[in-house]
């Protein structure tokens, strides 16, 4: 463990960071330096060009380096849970970067560069749990990116340019002050042969006896056309904050209803 831990926070020096290097099952380099009391982003960290995976979330970093775009070997970054209030226009850099994760942070909508579109290679973005109300519109260039993490923010309007991403399968938009119609588009983004969100479609043979009771209660009749959409959560449990009921070209939306199984 880091040596020393006062006001400045959890000091990392190069040979720590070396000694905490594992491979991945896929033969990845990964760096986890997570929940250490860091607030400072260790710049020695930038020495290590072969790291190819690199987490520092849970820490108190509150700004990173103008040159953390030399970090070019990184093709997953994990920053959240920190205090982050913007990102450096320098991590465009990043161009091999897959994976980016900085949610849970204090990011503003002017703390998000425009330089964020450059990521081209980006696959995977959570910026949930901040304070965004708009993305840079030089995002439409994400071309690669398939799934984009903004619940919990103010957006009032759906960034535009998401429906424009060809590859984009997966949108959670979930706690933002959307209005009626911008929600419902948020289901308009996903592809029509996939679930919304988490959200994953049942067969009523799948229900157990007690929540197929409950929802023959809510919907009248059951029939063999008839599937209803679940939420998967972490533990036995399924929370269905929406049950989708389908008879031929027929939809109904139930909210907040609590099945179990």
């Amino acid at each position: 463990m880091p040596k020393g831990k006062g006001a400045k926070g959890t000091k990392v020096t190069l040979k720590i960071a070396k000694k905490a290097i594992r491979m991945t099952p896929d033969g990845r380099r990964r760096l986890t330096l997570s929940n250490m009391g860091i607030t400072i982003f260790p710049k020695c960290l930038l020495k290590l060009t072969n790291v190819d995976e690199l987490d520092l979330s849970r820490n108190l970093i509150q700004k990173l380096p103008d040159n953390i775009g030399n970090f070019s070997s990184l093709r997953w970054l994990d920053l959240h849970s920190n205090k982050l209030e913007s990102v450096p226009e320098t991590i465009s850099n990043l161009v091999g970067l897959t994976h980016l994760n900085v949610s849970n942070n204090r990011l503003t909508s002017a703390g998000l560069p425009s330089t964020m579109g450059l990521l081209t290679s980006l696959k995977s973005l959570n910026l949930g749990m901040n304070q965004l109300d708009t993305l840079p519109t030089t995002m439409a260039a994400l071309g690669n990116l398939q799934e984009i993490g903004l619940f919990d923010n103010l957006f009032i309007n759906l960034p535009e340019f998401l429906s424009g991403l060809r590859n984009l399968t997966k949108v959670n938009m979930k706690r933002n002050p959307l209005s009626y119609a911008q929600g419902d588009a948020e289901g308009m983004l996903k592809k029509k042969s996939e679930p919304e969100g988490d959200v994953y479609l049942v067969h009523e043979s799948s229900l157990c006896r007690t929540c197929l009771k409950r929802c023959k209660e809510i919907l009248g009749s059951v029939t063999k056309e008839t599937y209803f959409s679940t939420e998967l959560t972490s533990n036995t449990h399924i929370i269905a904050n929406k049950v989708k009921f389908k008879k031929g070209n027929t939809t109904l939306n139930l909210c907040h209803l609590l099945f179990c199984f």
